[in-house]
């Protein structure tokens, strides 16, 4: 009885026996999403525009022109870039004229030291255009200053430019292009600047600039 008992159980066909589950093998044929993917990446490699690398482009003056026109003091902006990469500005003659600080867009205690607010700079450019006709720019730039301060007051001039005469176009209900024909041309905005060399009277009035920061924050 008892060597029944357990051949029944064993067999699993007792009472308490469990009955095996049929696995059922499920085999998925990858072969159609190879296809779809293989389709889509050949779909967006046709139809993709690759972006083309921007170069900024500088006018420089042929060597042998040599001809030099004079610029008024009052339509004369000068910005001295130092070698901590700060951005001072002025009109006309420093001494008359103290040179300012364009403000950092980081906190005054910020371990990143001076980084200039590229939103103020713009704004200065335009607002200065706008007011003075006829504006002329001298970028002074230290030796010592990162080439990345070259670069942002660049692209500011570039960025400046491009959007003044968009807008002069759309005023004028033609294309940006239309405004190189000499009947637009007149209407066409190019910044005048140039790149001057920085001397020793450059380094004299930044530090008096700072110092009289520096006494006019003392005073407050």
């Amino acid at each position: 009885m008892s060597g029944g008992a357990v051949a029944e159980s064993s067999s699993g066909k007792g009472r308490g026996g469990r009955r095996k589950k049929r696995r059922i093998n499920i085999r998925i044929d990858m072969t159609p999403m190879v296809d779809i993917v293989m389709l889509l990446l050949i779909f967006y490699m046709v139809t993709t525009v690759f972006s083309m690398p921007q170069a900024m482009e500088i006018n420089l003056p042929p060597e042998e022109e040599t001809e030099t026109v004079p610029v008024k003091e009052s339509r004369l902006l000068t910005i001295r870039i130092d070698g901590q990469n700060q951005f001072f500005w002025n009109i006309g003659d420093p001494a008359k004229n103290m040179p300012q600080l364009l403000p950092s867009r980081l906190p005054a205690d910020d371990t990143l030291g001076y980084q200039v607010d590229t939103d103020s700079l713009r704004s200065l450019l335009r607002a200065l255009n706008y007011d003075i006709p006829k504006l002329n720019t001298l970028i002074s730039i230290r030796e010592d200053a990162k080439y990345s301060a070259m670069v942002d007051i660049l692209d500011e001039i570039d960025l400046l430019e491009r959007s003044w005469n968009a807008a002069k176009a759309e005023e004028l209900n033609i294309e940006v292009e239309d405004l190189d024909k000499p009947e637009y041309k007149e209407n066409k905005f190019s910044y005048r600047y140039a790149m001057g060399e920085w001397e020793d009277r450059d380094d004299r009035i930044i530090d008096f600039a700072v110092e009289a920061m520096q006494s006019e924050g003392g005073g407050e």
